[in-house]
């Protein structure tokens, strides 16, 4: 056997490409649409034959019994007639001739009804009904002829008509009863005929239903057997290489979300197990992540580093406990500012112990920087012992052992922005915030410090402008 064309091949897997292309309710629609076709046509198919039954049905009963009930009385009416018409000849009693004419006239009646089911003119139908009136007219003549002794008055001629009358009469009722058995037969093998091709077709229609049911059932299982697979790694905290459902129907738009989904999931793990645990705020990778993104975007920012003065001195003082107490604080009093002056693409992170990161664009940072400022420092007396408080400073000692008086705590924010620098990566950033963060620290009060450098900080001598001081 020679092998199909390699175009033939081609475009057959081109349109099987093309069926899978499609969305779910139109693979299902296509897949079913010969089924639908097949059963149309079996029902069409079979009404039309049933019709035709019907309509032979009916025939035989509006038609054809008739004909023979026709036929087969007027054969009785006219032996009746006969034999009152004989009697009449011999007796000569006016009753046998009332019942031989009335027996005329139900004749002629029958044959009236058989010309009426026919429709149609039928030699051997008017052959009776002409044999008929010649044999009334030869009755009529028999009982005129008084002369002829009684059993010599029925002609030869007579009883010749009426046996030609009565055998066209039975060949009709058999000829009835014949087209009668005809059309029984006829319908019988049309039935047989109709239910052979309505069961091939309804076996094909199964096939084709069947095979459809397959083909879709089997491309929409195989897409949902690949995307448990891929919700079981996810599960198991697999985030990648992940399988893929390639058609371009819903379940193909559902791997796709699922992948983005996974990856956001994979964003989110790492967020969570670098997020603080006092805070909740993101920690440094997700930091490292922000920063990176907006120098890739190069969109403009401000880098903010919020630090806490004096915190190691408060710990000291009132204990770990109450320093974890006050950090938390900090990161609800920035949440709080967060909520009403920052963006939904602004970023609040924590690096850990006291120190905190902002990213905002340049032109939000200043009313960020100040309403933390002045927050703050509404705040962070009520954190102290009311002794401490009125004095204004707690005692506790340097890291190198020695007895000082320390304020209360204040807040330094140091402020980088792309404006001056373009950065190559986070940790240049980090770098240069940090440099910052120690000169805003050398100032005393509440402050954000801005840097006003240009692209390269160590050519200058002054490294920032204070934004604000309290």
């Amino acid at each position: 056997m020679s092998a199909p064309p390699r175009g033939g091949v081609l475009r057959e897997r081109a349109a099987v490409s093309r069926l899978f292309r499609l969305d779910i309710a139109r693979k299902m629609f296509l897949g079913y649409l010969p089924l639908a076709l097949l059963i149309t046509v079996t029902a069409v198919f079979a009404l039309r034959s049933l019709e035709r039954v019907q309509a032979v049905n009916s025939g035989i009963v509006r038609t054809d019994v008739p004909l023979i009930e026709a036929s087969t009385s007027l054969v009785d009416a006219l032996l009746a007639q006969e034999l009152y018409g004989r009697r009449y000849l011999i007796l000569r009693a006016p009753d046998m001739l009332e019942v031989f004419w009335k027996r005329s006239e139900e004749a002629n009646r029958l044959i009236g009804r058989i010309r009426d089911l026919l429709g149609a003119r039928d030699e051997a139908v008017e052959r009776v009904g002409a044999l008929h009136e010649e044999y009334n007219r030869l009755f009529i003549l028999d009982t005129r002829t008084a002369e002829q002794p009684p059993e010599g008055a029925y002609s030869e001629l007579s009883k010749a008509r009426h046996k030609e009358m009565l055998e066209l009469a039975g060949a009709l009722s058999s000829r009835f009863r014949g087209r009668l058995q005809d059309k029984n037969a006829w319908a019988a093998a049309f039935g047989m005929r109709a239910y052979r091709v309505t069961a091939l077709l309804c076996s094909l229609g199964m096939l084709v239903g069947l095979g459809s049911a397959v083909i879709i059932t089997r491309n929409i299982s195989g897409s949902i057997r690949r995307l448990k697979v891929a919700t079981d790694r996810v599960a198991e905290g697999e985030f990648e290489n992940l399988p893929a459902v390639n058609s371009r129907d819903e379940l193909g738009e559902l791997s796709a979300a699922f992948r983005e989904m996974a990856r956001k999931l994979k964003d989110l793990e790492e967020i969570s197990l670098d997020m603080n645990a006092l805070t909740r705020l993101p920690g440094g990778v997700a930091i490292q992540r922000v920063v990176h993104a907006r120098l890739a975007d190069l969109e403009p920012f401000a880098f903010c580093l919020v630090d806490l003065d004096n915190f190691k001195v408060y710990n000291d003082r009132y204990g770990y406990a109450r320093g974890s107490e006050l950090i938390h604080g900090m990161a609800e009093l920035l949440r709080e500012v967060f909520a009403r002056l920052g963006d939904e693409e602004d970023f609040l992170g924590h690096v850990g112990g006291d120190d905190f990161v902002i990213v905002t664009t340049p032109e939000r940072y200043e009313p960020l920087c100040r309403a933390i400022v002045e927050a703050f420092d509404a705040w962070i007396p009520s954190t102290y012992a009311l002794e401490d408080r009125r004095r204004g400073y707690v005692v506790g000692k340097t890291r190198q052992g020695q007895t000082l008086k320390f304020p209360l705590m204040t807040v330094s924010i140091a402020v980088v922005t792309s404006a001056r620098h373009r950065f190559d990566n986070h940790v240049q950033v980090g770098e240069v915030a940090a440099e910052l963060k120690d000169y805003a620290k050398s100032r005393p009060g509440s402050k954000w410090v801005v840097d006003r450098r240009g692209a390269d900080p160590k050519g200058d001598v002054e490294p920032a402008a204070v934004g604000e001081e309290t």
